[in-house]
């Protein structure tokens, strides 16, 4: 047998099939599902690091949202619009899947087109030179963006614990390899659950104002939360425990 290359590796884990040349790479479910899995888990990282090597600001903002605000606008755009379209298109095992995928790619894009409160109210504030875009104040644009924010999380909890748990098969015939993806899907779900109550309790101040936002808890607990379905996109899309192939006897 042929070792297989690096290429060929690369090509299998991205399901590129180049056999049949009218198929499109994005077709392919398992392909969907790695991508947002990536996207979801990146964009975190990649809008903190970009704001550190634009403009040398070493701490996160207040949330992920407020990065619209910045130069790292572009990053959040792209990758929330991505994985907004990622959404819509993914079809899933049954009708369920598709509608409440479609449901937050659809608040996916209403994050971009309704953005957060703003970072400064004034232009060149220089104790936040890292804030380049001030936009017309409005309670509707803030607080539908929280909601968007809301049921966008919310349907992707609720892929992860009742969606990507399910099986033809009944629980004692299911693979141990099945069973351990299962804990790690409802293990994602309740974090993500979990960071949307330490919000929430943030924003009705059960949590003290100053130790909320003087440790950007919002921030970090969106970034646990997108850290959490990404990881689990990346389970469903068959990138780590995937079942063992059987053993042939032949």
């Amino acid at each position: 047998m042929m070792k297989e290359t690096f290429t060929s590796k690369v090509n299998r884990s991205l399901n590129l099939d180049y056999a049949d040349r009218n198929k499109i790479w994005l077709s392919n479910q398992s392909t969907l599902r790695k991508l947002v899995g990536i996207l979801g888990m990146l964009l975190p990282v990649l809008l903190f690091t970009f704001l550190l090597i634009d403009t040398n600001h070493t701490s996160p903002l207040q949330s992920i949202s407020h990065y619209y605000f910045t130069r790292a606008n572009s990053v959040f755009v792209i990758v929330v619009s991505l994985l907004a379209i990622f959404l819509l298109i993914y079809k899933g095992k049954e009708t369920v899947d598709f509608y409440i995928s479609s449901l937050a790619g659809i608040f996916a894009l209403c994050l971009t087109l309704f953005p957060t409160s703003n970072i400064s109210s004034v232009c060149c504030d220089v104790e936040r030179a890292y804030s380049i875009t001030i936009m017309k104040e409005s309670e509707f644009r803030i607080a539908f963006h929280y909601l968007s924010a809301g049921i966008f999380l919310s349907c992707l909890a609720y892929m992860s614990a009742f969606l990507f748990t399910k099986s033809d098969k009944r629980v004692e015939e299911r693979s141990k390899e099945k069973k351990f993806r299962n804990k790690i899907f409802r293990s994602c779900a309740v974090i993500m659950v979990l960071a949307l109550l330490v919000i929430g309790a943030g924003f009705l101040e059960i949590i003290p104002a100053d130790i909320y936002e003087g440790n950007q808890i919002t921030f970090w607990m969106e970034t646990i939360a997108v850290e959490s379905f990404g990881f689990s996109w990346l389970i469903k899309g068959e990138s780590f425990f995937r079942d063992k192939a059987p053993i042939s006897t032949a």
